[in-house]
């Protein structure tokens, strides 16, 4: 075979593969191949043998070593989305990192072009910080009443791992790390199959999660809070909101942070993000207050475009159709020690019992 090594692979058939890769694996014949004397230890290939031997390698390889991308990042934050995104590239969901779209406290979001995994063009990656760079501290009340769950989705069983979760070690943090994000990527996973106004997840990795883009290439979908809907558009747009809350708690799940800036708004439709602090209205003791806040905020910003509900009453009608019972009290862990009316309210409830 002596074409050019650049269309050598393109017409080769199995049995040539076969052939060339056994070469490969016989000294004496890769020193025949490349032309080497096996008498002459220090005799070196042709540079026209080498560049051919690196372009056939290259064009085979595709590991993170060689997953370059378009998005000009700083260099550690070059190094975290290899890190982070790697592995999408290796299995063909990504080709491409195209620009980060919006930067957070707990994570980031970049563009990126699909790989042939994928029917979309686009989809974006929502990558996690660091876990050292990320503020946890008030994921406790989130995370009371929930499962953790491992890389897989499962739930975490081994003492061990408990222990460590408990002890809050190193590897206990990155434990409750990674369930935070497959919390996200399983809610996801189920309110899609519900068919709910969410992006469609595709991947999960240890770092990051791969899901459907919103917008166009240019232009990113704006978060709700950001836009003034017409007039027509408000009833039916509150009401598909209020159905995706409704979901979510016939699902076993509450949001946790809901409000205009977690809900994308692209050419009439809406899209939830962010669900790591997913809570379990059955188990959390503060499930009803988180609930009771998500529903005010989202009646708040339509009560800015025109549209006027009474938010505890909505809350509650929603809350016990779904057979949860309404807690008059707040729970201790909803309240800031610091703040004299959380103080004083906690002293009252204190006082009742």
């Amino acid at each position: 075979m002596d074409a050019d090594l650049s269309g050598l692979w393109i017409s080769m058939n199995t049995n040539d593969y076969v052939e060339y890769f056994e070469e490969l694996d016989d000294d004496d014949r890769l020193n025949m191949r490349f032309g080497i004397d096996k008498r002459k230890p220090y005799q070196r290939m042709s540079r026209k043998l080498m560049s051919e031997e690196r372009e056939y390698v290259g064009a085979q390889d595709d590991s993170r070593t060689n997953f370059k991308f378009t998005y000009k990042a700083a260099r550690f934050e070059s190094w975290w989305l290899l890190e982070s995104l790697g592995e999408f590239y290796e299995h063909k969901w990504i080709t491409d990192v195209l620009r980060r779209l919006k930067g957070g406290k707990e994570a980031s979001v970049y563009l990126c072009r699909s790989g042939p995994a994928i029917d979309a063009p686009l989809v974006a990656a929502k990558v996690y910080r660091p876990r050292s760079l990320r503020n946890l501290k008030n994921d406790v009340q989130y995370r009371a009443g929930r499962v953790d769950l491992d890389e897989n989705g499962k739930a975490v069983v081994k003492a061990g791992d408990l222990h460590a979760m408990a002890k809050r070690t190193h590897y206990g943090e990155e434990l409750r790390h990674q369930s935070w994000i497959a919390h996200e990527l399983q809610t996801m996973e189920i309110l899609h199959a519900a068919n709910a106004d969410v992006p469609r997840p595709y991947a999960m990795e240890k770092n990051a999660i791969l899901m459907d883009y919103i917008g166009e290439f240019d232009t990113a979908a704006p978060t709700l809070n950001t836009v003034t809907l017409d007039r027509d558009e408000v009833k039916p747009i509150f009401e598909r909101v209020i159905r995706d809350v409704d979901l979510l708690l016939a699902n076993q799940r509450i949001h946790g942070d809901l409000s205009a800036y977690n809900i994308l708004y692209w050419e009439g439709d809406i899209t939830l993000i962010d669900f790591p602090q997913v809570v379990p209205p059955q188990s959390n003791p503060a499930a009803w207050t988180i609930f009771l806040r998500d529903v005010t905020r989202v009646c708040q910003y339509f009560a800015s475009q025109g549209l006027k509900r009474d938010a505890r009453k909505l809350a509650t009608e929603l809350w016990t159709a779904h057979g949860y019972k309404v807690v008059k009290e707040v729970d201790p862990s909803q309240l800031d020690a610091d703040d004299p009316k959380d103080r004083k309210l906690w002293q009252k409830q204190a006082s009742s019992k």
